[in-house]
């Protein structure tokens, strides 16, 4: 075992320094973890604060991951079911036509969860001539993006890809907006009360909820280079693909119980490592099921292994991020839309894993 005693406090603050010196990072929270806790350091820097609420973004995929594995073990559902089995047919009509080929009815729960559906991605996907929901969104033009939008944008949209065609992936929250809504015709219940059921309650996460209140300011805005953002529509229309809100200290508790096998069986996580390489946003990682991996050039450590970093990143910066080489789990947010945290946040990661190697 490790010795987390290695880690010392000026490198930490070294750390959040870094974070908080990056160009355009106006604020930034970093939690460190071993697995029995005997360890833990929560620091903070610029508008963020320790116990600051912020908007995990795609972080709440994990927890989506989380409730799909429980589902399997209720037997509710199983990862290789075509989703026609469960959404109706305004859904699933011309849903993926490819080459004059409709693919539609082969995607699977396991495509969805996996990015391997082929289904465009409607955040980032720009039309010719037009501009890309992202944009409009980071230029401060707050919009709802449900499902019933998403599906009817998507359609008019050519799949890059045919579903499960071996060794292509491409992150899409069309995906997961589509998950999500197989998940409360499974259960019969919103996807609000879901998260309560099968997570929040389960660990007692006081401080952690999805966010549906537009009037609700407690989460701290984030940032799009140096603009601003304040969304509520659309972090309210999102919540299967990226509305949760949390604290650094309740994604660790969530993340942990993740780990230790707390929602689902603990050996099943080996099951979800099935890996293909995705190019950003917001950075290079590999995507499994449900789950993602941090791509670490050897270069950053020849001499000893940093091994597998597994988790989730979040398109605000935010990040929860475990290393079973050394049982340390990461926890924060950078807070920043543009990506120019993640590269901060990975390098921090990188430091404070290689000193205690």
């Amino acid at each position: 075992m490790n010795e987390v005693s290695k880690i010392n406090e000026s490198l930490l603050n070294n750390c959040m320094d870094k974070m908080i010196n990056k160009k355009h990072v106006f604020g930034a929270v970093l939690r460190v973890e071993n697995g029995d806790a005997s360890f833990s350091w929560t620091g903070a820097r610029g508008e963020m604060k320790a116990d600051s609420k912020y908007l995990i973004a795609s972080v709440t995929k994990l927890y989506v991951t989380a409730v799909v594995m429980a589902l399997i073990e209720e037997q509710k559902m199983n990862l290789d079911d075509k989703i026609s089995k469960y959404l109706p047919s305004h859904y699933m009509d011309n849903l993926h036509i490819l080459h004059g080929i409709d693919y539609s009815n082969e995607i699977t729960i396991k495509h969805l969860i996996s990015n391997t559906s082929g289904l465009r991605d409607y955040f980032f996907y720009r039309e010719p001539g037009k501009i890309s929901a992202a944009s409009l969104l980071f230029e401060g033009n707050d919009d709802s993006w449900d499902l019933e939008k998403t599906i009817h944008y998507v359609k008019k949209t050519t799949p890059k890809f045919a579903p499960g065609k071996k060794g292509k992936a491409t992150y899409s929250d069309t995906n997961y907006q589509l998950l999500g809504k197989i998940i409360e015709i499974v259960t019969k219940k919103n996807i609000e009360t879901i998260f309560n059921e099968y997570i929040f309650d389960i660990i007692g996460l006081s401080d952690t909820y999805v966010f549906k209140d537009i009037s609700d300011h407690k989460p701290v805005p984030s940032y799009y280079k140096d603009k601003r953002l304040w969304l509520p529509k659309y972090m309210a229309s999102v919540s299967v693909e990226g509305g949760i809100v949390s604290t650094a200290e309740e994604v660790m508790i969530f993340l942990k119980a993740f780990f230790e096998g707390k929602f689902f069986p603990r050996e099943k996580i080996e099951h979800l490592k099935k890996w293909n390489l995705l190019l950003p946003p917001p950075s290079v990682f590999y995507f499994g099921i449900g789950l993602e991996k941090l791509f670490i050039p050897r270069i950053f450590s020849p001499f000893k292994s940093i091994g597998e970093v597994i988790g989730f990143w979040g398109q605000t910066g935010s990040f929860a991020w475990y290393n079973p080489t050394t049982d340390l789990f990461f926890t924060g947010t950078t807070n920043q839309i543009s990506g120019a945290g993640h590269q901060v946040a990975t390098m921090s990661m990188i430091k404070i894993i290689k000193s205690v190697l």
